[in-house]
């Protein structure tokens, strides 16, 4: 390929043969389906613009702001009250030292696909990057960024607790494009924290409009939760877990786990883990019984840095790779569903590179149901969520699954310019093919092939996941 003094602004960018130029062609046409994002639903309703590119880019983005760090830059420039432009220039300087991380490619795509600007962040070119972003802010807006990238459905993360109210004035007023809430309890867990689970139990109750004093009502309140969220057009429950807890406790168990919880005592770690499990159970119930698919992102070790969790909070980019035990577990959670008849579609995401061959493995125990790739091994996730992690979970899911049926791509982002990252994995994912096809492991049918990558790139997930996307 001819060089290029930024390779992204090469067309061929990661696509090293033919073929995989001919197949990225055909994935680029198709629209992008995001079902797993944070994206705030109020900033699509509210159509929201940004002040700056500081503003749009590096709020919220954990990903630059660990680098940032990891370059000596001050908290202050990173997540404090330096000013936006100088926040910027830190991050510029900082980019030269970002050669062979994932940051060096997304960074420059977004600055090529949503600005058009090919020339290279650095401390020297940021003045001129500055002012040419800055003049096109004016013209963009988190609308017209999902329209600019062809983004038929959004999914974003939300708490059962939420009145989804801005989810309302999105399906009443239209965007362009779908968006749908995902139904994510994680803080029904917190049966260890009884300072935070009160005060969500209460939301809780006001929420539903049931009593949650006793664990029936509290069931019965996340049940009417559930319900809300399908009648607004969900399909899609997602946990955020360390580790699966097995098959689960009785419900007794779980209840008397509830009520010391509500009385402030913190429960043991038997306990926590009977109570928890009783609950992911009952979730995959209420998820199989309305048609839904189950996401479970597993094996992060959130917030490590104490000092850093007292003075910032969660989510700042301090969290790490977990090593914590999941297979077992997290079989005996699959088949308590699966014996219960109540096992509902599901992709599985690990955090930890180990995990990826048990996990795909164990996805191949789990199919049937007349259901194409009912129990889905997830894309690279998070800290896998780069050009290696992404083609050692295609390669995994090619030797131990059905590639053709994978649901493809997501961002897991919070930013509205992260959508070239669906460019990166398309390109990926062309390359692989392409190169399998010219070493002779593929047969010539590039309609065959074609037709594959579209559907990873948007068809399967529209199928697996039964919320329609814009038209």
């Amino acid at each position: 390929m001819p060089r290029f003094a930024n390779p992204v602004a090469n067309p061929a960018f990661l696509l090293s043969t033919d073929a995989a130029r001919e197949l990225y062609a055909a994935a680029a046409a198709e629209p992008i389906y995001d079902y797993h994002t944070h994206l705030p639903p109020e900033e699509i309703a509210g159509d929201r613009r940004w002040a700056n590119l500081a503003e749009v880019w590096l709020g919220g983005d954990h990903y630059k702001w660990r680098a940032m760090r990891a370059n000596g830059v001050p908290e202050s420039h990173v997540t404090g009250q330096a000013d936006p432009y100088e926040k910027f220039l830190a991050y510029a300087r900082t980019m030269p030292r970002l050669l062979r991380n994932p940051l060096w490619h997304w960074t420059h795509l977004e600055l090529s696909r949503v600005f058009g600007i090919d020339e290279v962040l650095d401390e020297s070119s940021a003045p001129r990057i500055w002012k040419a972003a800055n003049e096109q802010l004016a013209g963009i807006s988190a609308r017209s960024l999902l329209k600019r990238f062809n983004v038929a459905m959004v999914g974003t993360t939300d708490d059962p607790c939420d009145d989804l109210a801005h989810h309302a004035e999105i399906a009443a007023h239209g965007c362009g494009t779908r968006v749908y809430p995902a139904f994510r309890p994680d803080k029904a867990l917190a049966a260890d924290r009884p300072d935070l689970l009160r005060p969500w139990i209460d939301r809780l109750q006001a929420a539903a409009g049931i009593d949650c004093s006793s664990f029936d009502g509290f069931l019965a309140a996340i049940d009417a939760r559930h319900d809300h969220f399908h009648r607004m057009g969900s399909r899609l429950s997602d946990h955020g877990l360390n580790h699966a807890f097995g098959r689960g406790g009785t419900k007794h168990e779980a209840a008397a786990v509830f009520d010391a919880a509500r009385r402030g005592e913190p429960a043991s770690a038997a306990a926590l883990n009977a109570y928890r499990g009783f609950l992911m159970v009952y979730f995959g119930e209420l998820d199989a019984r309305r048609g839904w698919v189950k996401q479970l992102h597993l094996g992060p070790l959130r917030n490590p840095n104490s000092r850093a969790l007292r003075d910032l909070g969660p989510d700042t980019g301090f969290d790490s790779i977990g090593d914590f035990p999941q297979i077992e577990g997290l079989a005996g959670y699959l088949d308590e569903l699966e014996s219960r008849g109540h096992l509902p579609k599901m992709v599985l995401y690990n955090i930890n590179q180990r995990d990826n061959y048990p996990f795909a493995a164990l996805c191949g125990s789990f199919q049937g149901d007349g259901v194409r790739g009912k129990i889905q091994f997830g894309s690279g996730w998070w800290f896998l969520d780069q050009l290696d992690g992404m083609r050692w979970q295609i390669d995994t899911l090619s030797q131990l699954g059905l590639l053709a049926n994978f649901v493809g791509m997501l961002t897991d982002s919070r930013s509205f310019l992260s959508y070239p990252r669906h460019e990166y994995f398309r390109r990926l994912l062309c390359r692989i093919l392409g190169e399998d096809l010219e070493a002779g492991l593929l047969p010539p049918d590039m309609n065959l092939l074609k037709g594959m990558v579209r559907d990873i790139a948007y068809r399967n997930a529209v199928a697996f996941f039964g919320m329609p996307a814009a038209a």
